[in-house]
């Protein structure tokens, strides 16, 4: 808002906004690169007017005249761009080793290892998670083809969801804002932290999801099993209802099956830098002072070892 929005119309009265003027603020946002973030742009700007029309601020919502796909070019598949597979151990270990945030380093490695969507994931909410029953249930209205998805939840998730527990469990978002905790993590985060890592252009968050199905269907798992976990089939509601937790049993079992392929693959890699080795060991000061449960494993306070980055 601060960046793009309030400079472009924060110096209008409300009722002089018209369409022409945020399809112009989404065009230049969009010139830059940046065509998420002009959807954005259409979708809080619309939810600004429609808060001042309940409100009797503002009598009409000019975002409503039409839709982000109306003016912004179609996302290239080069969005999606991802490594090959030989290159994927290089990439686990250079993410197992990012000295930047501590929660941004455990979402980009629990994206790695369930391989949703982006936004399903930094959007996710406590509530969601079942720990307990290795289950993370995806409401309709988070999901791109509105239908409920369950996600089951490997050891090494569980791990990484009772140390990010720790440390942001007392809020609502299991990812929150790093400037306002009632708000997820900007889309933009995992993106910019693989930039660092030396992937521009080359991967995104999203890319996990291509390499996990090709690498699945490499080992034999079935394709219906593959593309009910990545949930790309668009179902009928009813069918939805019902058929979003087929064959549970057998995607959990794939579940487990990829978090240790990628463990593996960074066992192999990470033979050779003591640099993963030492990451592993580094427990904050502050982790230490924490008085676990019984029901939390020890790698759980190995995987949030980074509070604050290692020096």
């Amino acid at each position: 808002m601060e960046t793009d929005v309030f400079p472009a119309l924060g110096h209008k009265y409300i009722d002089d906004v018209a369409a022409a003027d945020i399809r112009e603020l989404m065009l230049a946002i969009e010139s830059r690169g940046a065509r998420d973030v002009a959807k954005r742009a259409h979708e809080t700007t619309g939810q600004i007017f429609r808060y001042a029309i309940a409100r009797d601020i503002a009598t009409r919502n000019p975002a409503a005249d039409f839709k982000p796909r109306d003016i912004l070019a179609e996302a290239s598949s080069e969005n999606f761009a991802r490594v090959n597979t030989k290159d994927m151990p290089t990439l686990l270990v250079k993410m197992e080793s990012y000295d930047g945030d501590a929660i941004t380093r455990l979402a980009m490695r629990l994206m790695a290892y369930t391989f949703v969507r982006t936004s399903e994931l930094i959007e996710s909410q406590w509530p969601e998670f079942d720990l307990d029953n290795a289950r993370w249930d995806i409401p309709a209205e988070r999901m791109k083809m509105d239908t409920p998805h369950i996600v089951p939840l490997s050891r090494q998730a569980i791990e990484i969801l009772r140390a990010l527990k720790l440390l942001t469990g007392k809020g609502r978002f299991v990812f929150p804002g790093a400037n306002d905790k009632n708000k997820p993590m900007s889309n933009n985060t995992i993106l910019f932290a693989l930039y660092r890592l030396g992937y521009r252009g080359r991967r995104t968050g999203h890319g996990f999801r291509g390499l996990a199905s090709t690498i699945l269907h490499e080992n034999d798992f079935a394709a219906e099993h593959i593309e009910l976990q990545l949930a790309h089939q668009k179902r009928k509601k009813v069918a939805a209802a019902y058929n979003h937790a087929k064959y549970l049993s057998r995607r959990a079992a794939m579940m487990q099956w990829w978090p240790d392929y990628l463990d593996a693959q960074l066992a192999k890699a990470g033979e050779s830098d003591s640099s993963i080795s030492r990451k592993r060991t580094a427990i904050p000061a502050k982790m230490a002072r924490i008085k676990l449960s019984g029901r939390v494993r020890l790698p759980i306070a190995t995987h949030a070892r980074a509070l604050q980055p290692t020096v």
